[in-house]
């Protein structure tokens, strides 16, 4: 199953970096920290074959404890905020909201959710996604490089 799931990288490194640069229009910012967060929860999750990494709970979990880990430590919480940035654009750009028992998990109860990972659920609808990303990650390259050589 996991192999399956890690056929789709390209989409949430598009969107997730994208997203990123329009947001925040920092050519300093690390993305490569964002991709790792927004590619983490399928790993994660297709591996234990939980559902954990699916569920907003444990994002701001994950958020809340960089917080509180990183209190005056300005560096470190630029660089782990970015994972986390990650995790919450995967959960966005996987659609895992249309899975109300997953996204919210443990809010509706302990039990693991036994439904696919988004990501294998959607099927070939995935290669178009996929090109998608591809285009997205060029096109952010290209604003970010031209960021930097305006500097």
């Amino acid at each position: 199953m996991l192999y399956r799931a890690l056929i789709m990288l390209l989409w949430f490194v598009g969107t997730s970096v994208a997203t990123v640069w329009i947001v925040f229009r920092d050519p300093t910012f690390k993305f490569r920290l964002v991709v790792l967060g927004a590619l983490l929860p399928d790993v994660v999750d297709g591996v234990t074959g939980a559902r954990v990494a699916h569920s907003v709970v444990s994002v701001v979990v994950a958020m809340t404890v960089v917080m509180l880990l990183t209190l005056g430590r300005k560096p470190i919480r630029k660089s782990l905020l970015a994972v986390v940035i990650g995790l919450f654009l995967h959960l966005v750009f996987d659609f895992a909201f249309a899975n109300t028992a997953m996204f919210w998990w443990p809010l509706g109860g302990f039990d693991f959710v036994d439904d696919a990972l988004p990501v294998v659920a959607r099927g070939w609808l995935n290669a178009p996604l996929e090109v998608i990303g591809v285009v997205l990650a060029i096109w952010t390259s290209r604003q970010v490089a031209f960021a930097k050589s305006a500097r």
